[in-house]
């Protein structure tokens, strides 16, 4: 089986494969990598293909230059949720992503530098390993856009970081520095270069017995089901959000420039 991403490359994606190795990273710098629908779902792809493909024994997922991700594409994300056909909310491209991300029977690997905002800390919570540097700066920004968690984070996030810890993180929408990150469990280590780091542990685990990867982490996950479902139920919570007045509020307030007010809510 033949990788597309190789194949086939997107614009926005690159993809290189050597020693085992696939290492997929998102070419949008301009834009500080943020996600929109058609990359969402060729990320996606490329994870499923790698599951299946004999030569593929790790994956690596970062940014390419200086940031992970930034999230959203919002501009993309408002114009794709007003399609009335949009379908089942399980099915919108970012939850796709996710699910992909935690079907991966092969070990994940996430780099971050720069920015990791929105689906960028959220993904972080479905890798087996994951790599920050000193300019790594996060943010789960939803309660602040009026919408609520995603990818299982409501879930995942408690059992990595504790209650408190993970309500301090989701319900005030904070920036947090990699040292947090790693009190939290969404990081394994704070290095000096996460692409250099990442790329070394993935060569140390691609010399490894694949079998015996794939049989350790499907133990660890032995509640994969859980997790899948964990994901769609937000997501039908969080498409709820999408079309909430405090989402409009949150949005017209960021076009405006302004403070978002949220005093008119109940």
């Amino acid at each position: 089986m033949t990788l597309s991403c190789i194949q086939q490359p997107h614009q926005h994606l690159n993809a290189n494969l050597e020693g085992g190795v696939l290492t997929l990273a998102i070419n949008r710098p301009d834009a500080k990598n943020a996600l929109y629908g058609e990359l969402y779902l060729w990320i996606a792809k490329a994870l499923n293909e790698a599951d299946l493909n004999k030569d593929v024994r790790v994956v690596i997922l970062r940014g390419v230059e200086q940031d992970f991700t930034a999230g959203n594409d919002m501009k993309d994300f408002m114009g794709f949720v007003q399609n009335p056909n949009m379908g089942p909310a399980g099915e919108v491209p970012p939850f796709v992503l996710l699910k992909a991300a935690t079907k991966l029977s092969k070990p994940l690997l996430i780099a971050v530098k720069g920015v990791a905002i929105g689906i960028g800390v959220t993904i972080l919570l479905h890798a087996d390993l994951v790599f920050a540097d000193n300019t790594s700066l996060f943010q789960i920004p939803f309660v602040s856009l009026g919408l609520s968690p995603e990818g299982g984070a409501s879930q995942l996030l408690i059992q990595q970081a504790g209650y408190h810890k993970a309500a301090e993180l989701l319900l005030t929408a904070k920036k947090f520095n990699a040292e947090t990150a790693v009190q939290a469990g969404l990081v394994n280590e704070v290095v000096e270069d996460s692409y250099a780091s990442t790329q070394a542990t993935a060569q140390h685990l691609a010399a490894l017995p694949l079998a015996s990867l794939k049989q350790t982490k499907a133990l660890m996950k032995h509640n994969l089901e859980q997790i899948i479902e964990c994901i769609d139920h937000e997501a039908e919570i969080f498409m709820q959000r999408v079309h909430s007045p405090e989402m409009l509020e949150a949005v017209q307030a960021f076009m405006q420039k302004r403070k978002p007010d949220f005093s008119q809510f109940n």
